[in-house]
């Protein structure tokens, strides 16, 4: 199963016209066709209204939406309706509230509300997820499922209890098996029964918060465990959408999600979405690396940006507009990284509740004379002009970027070390690092068959699962650069320790030994001396954990410059087969992460064409053997350099020619069928 099969890339998104009369949907179609709109998502929180009761079902007003959506001529990505719970159900069955990390039962309110080991959460989604999908199944208009919404949150009930141990039974077997995996002799924490096991949360194992936790192999599992619980939920809806329907089923994800191992969803997705949100102050690389592991979620394969604001979102203490130019620039962005579809959240602004003030394409008054309804139309056309031409591009990647929940979750929640050092924020930091430098880029994880890369860029790989360690040796042997860091090879998939000196499995490959690491408050900086042989050094600041790195192989392309490790390894470069490993034995500032990845990426040519050009990002996808180029510029003026491309550009219909001027304006985007590539 893949991707929904369309004749151009799909532009729309999130409608809800159960909030007006339908004398303003002759409004809002009259704007659509303006827009070049030909898809509407519909009915994502419509449990309530189409089931009223328990036993009474009401399908009578989405039919009249789809109907009419149908009629249009849009195409409808049709949702269960089912990510917040209707207030009967809540009353009827006061189990599916949640309890939280704390341990307070809720009451009913929010969205997210759901305990997904609720037997009549169960029950009911999957039965209302059955009815509309028995309903419009085989309607011409629909195209895809939608299950659900944003899945994320917590339950620490005793039906997750329950459920928790039934999982752990089934990872784990045997309790022997399981006091080996969480330590247990360690404070007498050894379980003679099952049903002593209790979630960890702030009455049992955790203090101060989440990331505070006795036992971290315990908190790792039920981490694990939520993740599992909610996507048995989706498996529930998707199992009673296939008894009517062979459409591709998705649910829109969040990107860099802490919450939830979107690795052990990825088999169950028919194809992958997501919603793009960025945190004011990211980095725009940010949202490239969100993209990249959407992108790898499904081996490759294309996804669709479900969820984006046209304008501002309502939801954060400052909430600005997206400047003139933006909102095609990044929607160009997501296309450039894999998206093969392009909507919105949302087509309408609500009236009323939390997100009456969330930008949309039409504003409360329905003007189609604002500044973004003209950006969205503007946008439209262009979707249009290009056609079917871009549909299942794949990235030709040379690079691959191991992104791990496991070993995010397990680091967070470290004793020792530092609590300053985030998995994040390295995980950004190196894609950073490669963003910048042009480098087309994977995230995988780390099962991933990594026999088709030239480098491999593993930050903070913290827990080695299965064969990851031999596999990157692979990498190496066969002539391939692998850049790791401080804090990996550290623990096995049980969080314990490896009984050996650190970088653990990966001392081989690196060419060192780890005697200590030093972890310094925030405010205090190291400085470390970085440079090749016939190069002018230069110097980066390294901060919160210091590895006294010694060499066993390895050269040292990288020292520190105080305390009393001065003068000792900081960064190492190892010979490996026909390969090399770097080695970064602390957290350098982004210059020092840009000096390494530039020089692993250097060693293969893996350079972009822009590498020296900041904030100009170029990436390219393959469809059918065309090759297709896109260059984005992200900085505050205009740029012009020679074009390394021969072709068109699919947006402006201008000829270039290898070496004539490209000019790219800020926020301008340039696509280029490529010639002879």
């Amino acid at each position: 199963m893949t991707l929904p099969a369309l004749p151009k890339i799909p532009y729309g998104g999130d409608y809800n016209p159960e909030q007006w009369g339908e004398e303003v949907w002759d409004e809002d179609y009259r704007a659509f066709d303006l827009a070049h709109i030909d898809l509407v998502t519909v009915g994502v929180f419509s449990w309530s209204l189409t089931q009223p009761a328990e036993d009474v079902y009401d399908l009578s007003v989405l039919e009249r939406i789809i109907d009419r959506a149908h009629a249009e001529g849009r195409k409808v990505c049709l949702a269960t309706g089912t990510a917040a719970v209707p207030p009967w159900l809540a009353r009827r069955h006061p189990d599916v509230c949640r309890t939280d990390f704390e341990g307070r039962r809720h009451v009913y309110g929010g969205r997210h509300n759901a305990c997904p080991s609720s037997p009549a959460y169960r029950r009911l989604s999957a039965a209302v997820a059955g009815r509309i999908a028995e309903r419009f199944g085989d309607h011409p208009a629909v195209v895809a499922w939608h299950i659900n919404n944003e899945y994320g949150g917590q339950c620490y009930c005793e039906l997750c209890a329950a459920e928790f141990r039934v999982w752990l039974r089934e990872r784990y077997g045997t309790l022997d098996r399981l006091n080996d995996a969480w330590n247990a002799d360690f404070w007498s924490h050894r379980f003679t029964d099952w049903e002593e096991v209790v979630p960890p949360n702030m009455l049992s194992e955790h203090w101060r918060g989440p990331n505070h936790t006795a036992f971290q192999g315990i908190s790792l599992d039920y981490l694990r465990f939520n993740s599992d619980n909610l996507l048995r939920s989706f498996r529930d809806e998707k199992q009673a959408i296939r008894e009517f329907s062979t459409l591709p089923v998705t649910t829109n994800m969040m990107g860099i999600y802490r919450h939830l191992d979107y690795h052990r969803w990825a088999p169950h997705l028919d194809f992958a979405s997501w919603d793009n949100y960025p945190t004011d102050g990211s980095p725009v690389s940010r949202m490239a690396l969100s993209h990249a592991i959407m992108r790898g979620l499904k081996d490759g394969q294309p996804f669709w940006l479900m969820e984006q604001t046209p304008t501002m979102t309502a939801t954060r203490d400052y909430n600005p507009v997206k400047r003139p130019g933006v909102m095609r620039l990044w929607s160009w962005q997501a296309v450039a990284h894999g998206a093969d579809s392009v909507l919105f959240f949302q087509l309408r602004q609500s009236r009323g509740a939390s997100e009456k003030y969330h930008g949309a394409v039409l504003n409360h008054a329905g003007r189609t004379d604002t500044r973004a309804f003209g950006e969205v139309a503007a946008l439209g056309a262009e979707l249009e002009r290009v056609g079917d031409r871009l549909l299942g591009g794949r990235t030709p990647a040379r690079v691959a970027l191991l992104f791990d929940w496991d070993s995010w979750w397990a680091l967070e929640m470290t004793d020792g070390h530092s609590r300053a050092v985030g998995y994040e924020g390295q995980l950004v930091a190196y894609h950073e690092a490669l963003w910048q430098a042009g480098a087309l880029v994977d995230v995988v994880p780390m099962t991933a068959d990594l026999s088709g890369y030239d480098v491999v860029v593993a930050p903070l790989l913290h827990v080695l699962k299965g064969s990851i360690a031999s596999r990157l040796e692979e990498v190496a042997r066969r002539g391939g650069s692998v850049v790791t860091t401080v804090m990996s090879g550290l623990v096995d998939e049980d969080d314990n320790a490896f009984l050996e000196d650190a970088p653990g499995p990966l001392r081989a490959l690196c060419g060192v030994r780890v005697d200590e690491t030093d972890s310094l408050p925030p405010a205090v900086a190291n400085t470390v001396t970085l440079g090749m042989p016939g190069e002018d050094p230069v110097r980066a600041l390294a901060r919160h954990v210091f590895d006294l790195v010694i060499p066993q192989g390895a050269t040292a392309v990288g020292t520190y410059e105080q305390e009393f490790y001065a003068g000792e390894a900081a960064v190492t470069r190892n010979a490996f087969g026909a390969g090399s490993a770097w080695y970064v034995g602390t957290v350098l500032d982004q210059a020092g992460v840009d000096w390494v990845v530039r020089h692993a990426l250097a060693e293969h040519e893996a350079l972009g064409p822009f590498a020296d050009v900041r904030d100009l990002e170029h990436t390219a996808r393959v469809v059918d053997g065309r090759r297709y180029e896109f260059v984005l510029n992200h900085g505050a003026d205009e740029v012009e350099v020679p074009s390394p491309f021969s072709g068109v550009d699919l947006l402006s219909g201008t000829a270039l020619t290898a070496g004539d001027p490209l000019r790219v304006p800020a926020a301008g985007v340039v696509v280029i069928e490529s010639a002879g590539r």
